[in-house]
């Protein structure tokens, strides 16, 4: 019984305490580039070719994701994090409601072509898989030197 009481204690904790962050967040401001839009490693040639065709297919769905995620904001910020706030865009309800669509806008978009990709990507060749990991990379590389300017 005693069990059960600190259990429920610990539960109610929890519970409140998950209600309170999430009424903070959305007075939090939202980055432009998601936090997730970033990759951790580049490779070579001889790694990409050393994985397997379904290792490749992640990673190319994996670098195509962040780049949907940082292209169309370029012209604004090319780096995860960055918010209207950081860039002085006023933080209105219509600027608010704008990101909000393009966020949603985005991952709508993600989830149907990462499933596309993965039902259509195991048919091509695994030297163009390994040819298509390296554009991206290089184009993830390319937007970190114009972050640089």
């Amino acid at each position: 019984m005693k069990g059960k009481i600190i259990f429920f204690s610990i539960f109610m904790l929890a519970l409140s305490s998950s209600k309170c962050i999430a009424q903070a967040k959305p007075n939090m401001p939202k980055s432009i580039i998601s936090t997730s839009a970033s990759i951790r490693t580049y490779n070579d040639d001889k790694t990409l070719k050393a994985l397997s065709k379904g290792e490749l297919v992640e990673l190319y769905i994996e670098r195509m994701k962040v780049i949907v995620k940082i292209l169309p904001n370029i012209a604004l910020a090319t780096k995860p994090g960055v918010t209207m706030t950081d860039l002085g865009i006023p933080d209105t309800a219509d600027n608010k409601k704008a990101l909000d669509l393009e966020v949603e806008a985005t991952q709508t978009y993600l989830d149907i072509t990462v499933d596309y990709l993965r039902k259509m990507l195991p048919f091509c060749d695994k030297g163009q898989l390994v040819a298509a990991v390296l554009f991206y990379e290089q184009t993830l590389k390319s937007l970190k030197e114009l972050e640089a300017q």
